[in-house]
């Protein structure tokens, strides 16, 4: 029998030596210094300190994402609606320039159909034979006589005018209800992301766990601090009306039938020799 260890026993006031013999089936139990304590804990702070940013993090680039994407479609649709109004109404206009010709007659036009401005127009395109050839080479000219291919063509531009212009309206509505959507979405971001709070709470945060190295440790300065803010700080796009005019929906030639015949008998009695068959 091995005896490795020697205590004493207190009896009738004396300490007398006894020996005990090591159980081999109890485990030691190794007690952990300070310095491991103070490591681990340190260890610990900092992956605190990790989760706690990626948490914000992921909050504020989720929402972040959202806005981005939305903005990015409204700017997509504002180019789309840019080509809608240059490749449709402005040929249409363009079309109906050419056939009136005069100018006291495309004023006369524009007060009948309540259009605002005088969109697209230029004396050379409306008086050009070549771009009036290149206007009409995709039209279909109707009519037995060289009249009725004049009105007829007159009225299928007017038709094909009038539904560009629906569909331009729908989508500048459409443009100006999702500016206001995003501008709602930024408030709200700035309501659940205090930006300058985040960053004051990060700065603390950095505080506590300085002289840590790692991915995302280590102190922002105020500078720095002031230059992430700023590139954190969302923008809302330009309204659509800095970019597309609002144009008024015009009248069905029904509704101005009288009106623009006339309009279009001057127009033709002007023109002897314009035949939209020969171009």
């Amino acid at each position: 029998m091995t005896l490795n260890r020697t205590h004493h026993l207190l009896c009738c006031g004396k300490f007398y030596p006894i020996e005990r013999q090591d159980d081999p089936s109890v485990k030691k139990i190794d007690v952990p210094s300070l310095a491991d304590t103070r490591y681990a804990m340190e260890d610990f702070s900092q992956t605190l300190a990790f989760e706690v940013k990626k948490e914000i993090a992921d909050r504020y680039f989720g929402f972040r994402k959202i806005i981005e994407e939305d903005s990015n479609y409204y700017q997509q649709e504002v180019i789309a609606s840019t080509l809608l109004l240059e490749k449709r109404i402005g040929f249409d206009l363009l079309r109906i320039y050419s056939l009136l010709q005069e100018n006291h007659l495309i004023t006369r036009f524009f007060e009948l159909t309540k259009l605002d401005d005088v969109l697209f127009f230029d004396t050379y395109v409306s008086h050009s034979p070549t771009i009036r050839k290149r206007l009409f080479a995709d039209q279909r000219v109707r009519g037995f006589f060289r009249k009725w291919r004049f009105r007829n063509m007159f009225v299928d531009v007017y038709t094909a005018l009038g539904d560009h212009v629906d569909s331009y309206r729908e989508k500048f509505a459409s443009l100006v209800e999702q500016h206001e959507i995003i501008e709602e979405e930024i408030k709200l971001f700035y309501q659940k992301n205090d930006i300058s709070g985040i960053m004051l709470f990060l700065r603390k945060l950095d505080g506590a766990n300085a002289g840590t190295s790692g991915s995302m440790s280590g102190t922002i300065d105020s500078e720095g601090a002031i230059a992430i803010e700023q590139k954190m700080r969302l923008q809302a796009p330009q309204s659509v009306e800095k970019f597309l005019p609002s144009i008024p929906a015009i009248p069905p030639f029904s509704s101005i039938r009288s009106e623009l015949n006339k309009l279009i008998n001057e127009a033709y009695s002007s023109q002897p020799g314009f035949d939209l068959k020969n171009l």
